[in-house]
């Protein structure tokens, strides 16, 4: 019998070796189903650390975005404080000027003031002589006649003379009452009650004392005046009117049905003696206080005693030279700068100045 040749290799030599290499790879997968379990775990926290780093990065931006633009209203800020800073220096330096001019102006004022009291006293004691000296009452050479309310005489000391006599009066709306406060009230009226109002009454009565008075030799123009200046006989401007008695009743007519309405304008009324050919050697002026405006509409809203000076000034500056001014100057109510350059005017151009209480003429 023939013997078996030996193989190494063997079937259970194979059982064997495969046994071996499926145990090492079960302890494999064991040992790695581990290791993922734990390395899932440590994967998972360090996502959510990741995640929790990342929502703050976001936070944190969104806080870096905010502060920046509050640097920039910050900044902005800054600057407009700044601006306002330099702003207000400038102002209260510029208000530190003005109140020491106001000053200035204060003591020049108090020294006029003197001055004006002293011509006041001298002016009473001619007033007492020339009344002690004074004719009686009676009929004078005058185109017209003028009889006031009441009996009593006045020492008015104005001077209706020359050939040429020319009578500004003021038609603006401070006509209507000497308070603010009614002058307000009165403009939102009917223009009968305007016309009927006790102050313009009184300046229409003085018109036509004036014209009575002036000599029958002269000629004479009247005008109205506010905002602008205009004669009361239509198609005269700038043209002498003779003196008699039916043009002057038509002129005042045409005065007393005039309402008085808008601003002051003294200087487009002085430039009308410049408008007359020849000037006139005489100018009287019913008026209430000083120009409100002047050739041209004021752009500002509230115009102070200041301006008013300022406005006068500027009208004076357009009379002609040598022209004598007379001022009959009504009651005001917020203009005490008024008396004093009206009564300036006067003593500058040889004219009067007259303050009529209610009752004149």
């Amino acid at each position: 019998m023939a013997r078996r040749k030996f193989d190494v290799f063997s079937m259970s030599f194979l059982d064997a070796i495969c046994c071996g290499f499926g145990s090492v790879v079960l302890i494999f997968m064991l040992i790695t189903a581990q290791g993922n379990a734990h390395v899932k775990k440590l994967t998972d926290d360090r996502r959510s650390e990741a995640l929790l780093v990342e929502q703050q990065l976001l936070e944190g931006r969104k806080n870096l975005a905010e502060l920046r633009n509050s640097l920039e209203v910050l900044d902005k800020a800054k600057v407009t404080t700044e601006g306002l800073s330099a702003r207000v220096i400038a102002e209260l330096d510029a208000t530190r000027q003005e109140l020491a001019e106001s000053e200035n102006e204060t003591l020049a004022r108090r020294a006029r003031l003197e001055q004006l009291k002293a011509d006041v006293a001298s002016l009473e004691e001619s007033a007492k002589r020339l009344e002690s000296q004074a004719a009686k009452p009676g009929g004078g050479a005058s185109v017209r006649g003028f009889k006031g309310s009441g009996d009593r005489l006045y020492l008015t000391g104005m001077r209706v003379g020359g050939q040429h006599v020319l009578i500004l009066v003021d038609a603006s709306a401070s006509m209507l009452d000497e308070t603010l406060v009614n002058i307000l009230r009165m403009r939102n009226m009917a223009d009968d009650k305007k016309l009927r109002s006790e102050k313009w009454r009184q300046a229409v009565s003085i018109a036509d004392w004036i014209s009575t008075q002036i000599p029958t030799s002269a000629q004479f123009q009247i005008y109205t005046f506010n905002t602008h200046a205009e004669p009361l006989v239509e198609g005269s401007a700038g043209q002498w009117l003779k003196l008699d008695g039916p043009t002057l009743e038509k002129a005042l007519n045409r005065l007393r049905k005039i309402v008085p309405k808008d601003g002051t304008s003294l200087e487009n009324a002085f430039a009308v003696a410049k408008q007359l050919n020849p000037q006139p050697d005489n100018l009287i002026v019913i008026t209430d206080g000083l120009p409100t405006q002047g050739a041209q509409p004021s752009t500002k809203k509230l115009v102070d005693g200041d301006d008013r000076l300022r406005l006068f000034e500027r009208a004076i500056a357009v009379l002609p030279k040598k022209l004598a001014v007379s001022t009959i100057l009504l009651p005001m109510e917020g203009d005490p700068a008024a008396p004093s350059a009206f009564w300036n005017l006067a003593k500058a151009t040889q004219g009067s100045f007259m303050a009529p209480s209610r009752d004149w003429p």
